[in-house]
């Protein structure tokens, strides 16, 4: 009972879980490992004298198989994949990355059946939805090529930093496979059910690596206990995109930023157009480039492909640097194409612009701004629209300081994305229509993403206030099976519905959502007659602060020492 002999078996505990993480990992990131895994447990077993038919082999490396495959939901896809592609290993590391190669395989299928399909097609919306396909597969592969790479860079120091990584990545390519047969909603014909089947595969391939990501993850958060005690200290390494160079820019006023580009309408710099300024931007760079782009309406659809990294822009404002488009779902479009302003590329910073799609409510999805950057940041920055006016996508995103104004679903996607200090403006919709603030994608219970607003302000539009009472305002709506909202320290104003959320369709996602309100204040935040579906929770401050950016985006990791303004906890 003495204090000495508890603090011995203390650290015999920690040694021992230290040693089953290290265990963990070396076993391809799965729980319960396995004296069947350990190779050497197994050396020459069924062999007799080394002139054997290898059975034991074969043995040892379908149990390295099952345990690999155990915390998945679909065992036997994992299981026969691994088993026809790694017969012949028991390394569990070279199983997982078989098991991401057999995935991007079934998607490079996908993607040239998708083509076959497209060469059939009769009807422009199928087409359309084909062609997005491919691009968004092509994401999809992506992410999954960063997952299986990374799995040869691991350090055992930063094993929480590599499954945070892993678990957003492959959510991210959970999103695109889901976000390609979305496209297929507004179709006729079979194509959208071939592309299904074509799919199918590939899409439980992802899940069973988040699975196998999630299980270490918890095993690591068990053995770590909350993430709240992280924090990037004085001699930790700091991010190498973020030079001293770019620390300054992001605090210094616009004026005395020295940009290596300069866009003007007005002929005063190199470009006129921003498209045209991407040019000269460097593929696959850690360094990073400052393009500016001064006051004027930029009548343009801009996108920063993937090979477009650390690009910062800025402007004169959110009001006078403004890129304007007007593609929408009715004139033919698909949503996932009708950005405005698209950035996939990672680590896009921007600041003071603004980002509008001016179709207007009468042609419904029409989007201003899509983010699939990983850790992007907008800073003071405007998105305005109606319906699905800022697609946050996928991977993780903050925005500081903004203004977001929309109908319906106009903050939506599957991104990880913090809101602090922004401005959630709802406008006036069509005569016959209800307006949402929010529709959230999380397809699985494991995926770490979800929208939380921190410190913001749900309002209305002047035009709007007088028709409050007929167009209903709720905070928002379950798109996705597992929709993950949280608002917390946030002012909602009385526009918003005492029910605060609205179904989606009957009770599509009711008990599989997550929507959570804490310490909000006005009219509009009165819990007392709030929806009593099961998905509906109650935060504790502990599980509240949970979801601030430090622990649900990693914020301190890349936010904290960028300058920009950013609170890394409750607020």
């Amino acid at each position: 009972m003495s204090n000495g002999f508890d603090a011995e078996g203390d650290n015999k505990k920690k040694k021992m879980a230290l040693v089953g993480v290290s265990s963990l990992f070396l076993v391809a990131m799965v729980v319960a490992v396995t004296v069947g895994v350990n190779n050497s447990s197994h050396k020459g077993e069924g062999l007799g004298d080394g002139h054997g038919d290898g059975a034991g082999e074969i043995s040892s490396s379908t149990k390295a198989i099952q345990t690999i495959c155990r915390p998945t939901d679909y065992k036997e896809t994992c299981e026969e994949s691994l088993m026809s592609e790694g017969s012949n290993t028991t390394d569990p590391r070279e199983l997982v990355k078989i098991g991401f190669k057999v995935c991007m395989d079934q998607l490079n299928s996908a993607i040239r059946n998708s083509t076959t399909l497209q060469a059939l097609a009769k009807e422009p919306r199928t087409n359309q939805a084909l062609q997005n396909c491919r691009e968004l597969l092509e994401y999809a592969i992506d992410d999954i090529t960063d997952s299986f790479n990374r799995i040869g860079t691991f350090q055992m120091a930063k094993l929480d930093k590599f499954v945070e990584d892993l678990s957003v990545w492959l959510s991210g390519a959970l999103t695109y496979e889901q976000t390609c047969l979305d496209g297929f909603e507004n179709t006729t014909g079979d194509a959208g059910e071939q592309m299904k089947k074509f799919l199918k595969s590939a899409q439980e391939m992802t899940s069973n690596g988040l699975a196998i990501v999630t299980e270490l993850k918890n095993m690591l958060g068990s053995l770590q206990g909350s993430k709240k005690g992280r924090r990037l200290l004085a001699g930790d390494e700091v991010p190498s995109w973020v030079t001293d160079e770019k620390r300054r820019l992001m605090q210094l006023p616009t004026a005395a930023i020295t940009p290596n580009v300069v866009v003007a309408q007005d002929g005063s710099g190199k470009y006129k157009t921003i498209n045209e300024a991407l040019v000269e931007v460097p593929k696959k760079s850690n360094i990073t480039f400052v393009i500016y782009v001064k006051a004027g309406i930029y009548k343009e659809t801009v996108l920063i492909p993937k090979a477009l990294t650390h690009v910062t822009m800025y402007g004169d404002g959110p009001t006078k640097t403004v890129v304007s488009g007007g593609l929408n779902f009715v004139d033919g479009i698909q949503t996932f194409k009708t950005a405005t302003f698209a950035v996939v590329g990672a680590n896009f910073f921007c600041r003071d612009m603004g980002f509008e799609n001016t179709a207007g409510s009468a042609k419904h999805q029409a989007v201003a701004l899509r983010v699939q950057s990983d850790r992007s940041i907008f800073f003071n920055c405007q998105m305005d629209g109606y319906q699905d006016t800022l697609y946050a996508q996928t991977h993780r995103q903050f925005y500081r300081d903004c203004k977001v104004s929309g109908t319906i679903d106009f903050v939506f996607g599957n991104s990880a994305a913090v809101f602090q200090n922004c401005s959630l403006v709802v406008r006036k919709p069509l005569a016959n229509q209800q307006c949402i603030v929010t529709a959230q994608g999380r397809l699985e219970n494991r995926e770490p993403t979800g929208l939380v607003f921190q410190n913001c302000h749900f309002m209305g539009d002047p035009a709007y206030l007088p028709f409050k009472a007929v167009n209903k305002a709720y905070l928002g709506r379950p798109w996705k099976q597992f929709s993950r909202t949280i608002i917390m320290g946030s002012e909602i104003d009385d526009l918003i519905q005492p029910e605060g959320w609205l179904p989606w369709m009957g009770d599509f996602g009711l008990n599989t959502l997550f929507y959570a309100e804490f310490q909000n204040k006005g009219p509009g935040a009165d819990l007392t007659n709030r929806v009593k579906w099961k998905g509906i929770k109650t935060l504790t401050p502990q599980q509240a602060a949970d979801f601030t950016p430090k622990i649900f985006i990693d914020g301190d990791d890349w936010i904290l020492n960028t300058g920009v303004p950013y609170s890394p906890g409750m607020m």
